[in-house]
């Protein structure tokens, strides 16, 4: 019986190491038979824009950025309520205005088949908002500047003090979301720990809960995600407390299950940029925004949209 038990024992550890490892060429333990996905280890990597542009002055403050209708939309977060169409080059080509509205603090703006999102969370200043909402807009009504707006408004599930903190102090601040099927993930920005936590959210208008998921050290602060749900693929946006961006992948994960897959953290050739905004149509061709980060004499960095061809890291995972 024993010698039964070892044999069994010893079956299951041979198989297990013959199917887990890392599967992605990238990586610097890529084995070539691993079939289970775990533990990639990458070089690091700098990746430098294409090309940046200046933006126009009305948007000093953008913040989200996401691709339809072959327009690159975008929005401020200081009140303006209004969300431009830009070309690749960063030309305004549409302003639709949302007239019904309050912009308390958008951070954020996301897309389904169906629907664009506006993240009305963001919460820097002392930590303690109770009206934190995401703004549904069918996107044929939006197209015909005649937007119909539904609103989801949550409570973060772990959050219990309301008391205010310093500016620039909390863990319960969002700046990026992505849409599923049935929910809305959010991607917090923890000032304390330069970490995000993941929370979902019900996709349903009214009240909801945004339950804890997981946390990613992403050694950063997150500011902005774009998803391919066919591809398994987020890629995350941030800075770090030194105003150096970043993008933080997450890819060739299960189901949601986000962060059961490859993560990798790629430092941008931008220093001292508030990166704030990311979209992709591809996985390949990735447009960023910065908002204007200026404290004279030292600092004068106008907004800006920036191009990156991330073909290198990514094509592939994308084209197996």
């Amino acid at each position: 019986m024993i010698k039964i038990i070892f044999f069994f024992l010893a079956i299951t550890t041979i198989s297990y190491s013959q199917i887990s490892g890392c599967t992605d060429p990238q990586a610097e333990n890529y084995d070539s038979k691993a079939i289970q996905n775990v533990n990639c280890n990458y070089k690091s990597l700098k990746l430098k824009p294409e090309y940046s542009i200046h933006l126009s002055d009305s948007l000093h403050e953008t913040s989200g950025l996401v691709a339809f209708e072959n327009l690159l939309w975008t929005h401020n977060d200081d009140h303006d309520k209004t969300i431009y169409g830009l070309d690749s080059l960063g030309k305004i080509k549409r302003k639709i205005i949302l007239n019904e509205v309050i912009n308390h603090d958008w951070e954020e703006i996301a897309q389904d088949d169906l629907h664009l999102y506006i993240g009305d969370f963001g919460n820097n200043y002392s930590g303690n908002r109770t009206n934190l909402q995401i703004l549904k807009i069918e996107k044929k009504s939006f197209l015909e500047e005649k937007p119909k707006i539904e609103t989801i408004s949550f409570t973060y599930s772990d959050q219990t003090d309301f008391s205010p903190s310093k500016p620039n102090k909390t863990n319960f601040d969002c700046e990026a979301f992505i849409i599923t099927k049935d929910s809305i993930y959010l991607f917090t920005k923890q000032w304390n720990t330069s970490k995000t936590s993941i929370y979902s959210v019900p996709n349903q208008t009214g009240t909801q809960v945004a339950k804890y998921k997981s946390t990613l050290d992403t050694k950063g602060l997150v500011t902005g995600a774009t998803y391919l749900e066919n591809k398994n693929l987020i890629v995350l946006c941030g800075y770090t407390k030194l105003g150096k961006p970043f993008l933080y992948l997450l890819y060739d994960f299960k189901n949601q299950e986000f962060l059961s897959g490859n993560k990798r953290r790629i430092d941008l050739k931008l220093p001292f940029h508030q990166i704030e905004g990311i979209t992709t149509k591809d996985g390949i061709h990735y447009y960023l925004t910065n908002e204007a980060l200026i404290r004279k004499p030292i600092l004068n960095v106008k907004q800006q949209i920036h191009y990156f061809d991330l073909s290198t890291v990514l094509a592939l995972y994308l084209h197996k």
